[in-house]
């Protein structure tokens, strides 16, 4: 395979499209959409959000301690561009996106209704990096949406229908087919290991 090297930049790294609320110390909600979010730890569970230093969000999260990761469904990429081109401090973009928001169940933040996944978590730590600061947020609970589950209880994919962004090039994705099941279908390649796969 040719490759071409491009430098240090973010084009082409898929990243998940995510609606971030948070909530001003007067209570007003604020969206924004992040694409630089993650999940970096499982004990305790953790996410990662990095935010510009001049986000509104980051001063919401910074006043109040807490924010929602609202999981993007494909059929939200309008909203969500929208919510991205936007600054809270100028618009309120849920009259613009028509956007529902549900009280969490845990902190004083709403969660997005038509997210099929929503994220509730706790500020834990900042870290400055440049002109960013990468927020923790534990994780205290989790909403997924009852049509995500088959009649085993099992999660299904295509009812999240995430929304995939590519930066430097600007262009959203949907996932498309399942092609594998994770811990599984590598381990016809180490057929001699009996190790058990990570939990």
């Amino acid at each position: 395979m040719i490759k071409r090297r491009l430098g240090p930049c973010v084009t082409f790294f898929p990243q998940p499209t995510t609606l971030l609320t948070s909530v001003d110390a007067a209570g007003k909600t604020n969206l924004m959409t992040a694409s630089w979010v993650g999940v970096v730890s499982k004990t305790p569970p953790t996410m990662a959000v990095s935010l510009h230093r001049e986000r509104q969000t980051l001063v919401n999260i910074r006043e109040t301690g807490c924010f929602v990761v609202n999981v993007v469904p494909a059929s939200l990429m309008r909203e969500a561009d929208f919510c991205g081109l936007r600054s809270g401090r100028q618009v309120d973009k849920l009259p613009v996106t028509g956007l529902t928001l549900k009280p969490a169940a845990h902190l004083p933040v709403s969660l997005i209704d038509e997210s099929p996944l929503n994220i509730e978590c706790r500020l834990s730590g900042e870290v400055k990096i440049g002109d960013y600061r990468l927020l923790l947020g534990e994780i205290v609970e989790v909403h997924a949406a009852d049509e995500a589950f088959d009649a085993a209880g099992s999660m299904q994919a295509q009812a999240i229908d995430p929304l995939v962004y590519l930066g430097g090039i600007r262009e959203y994705w949907g996932l498309g087919a399942r092609v594998g099941t994770a811990y599984r279908d590598g381990l016809d390649l180490a057929a001699e290991d009996k190790e058990e796969p990570p939990k």
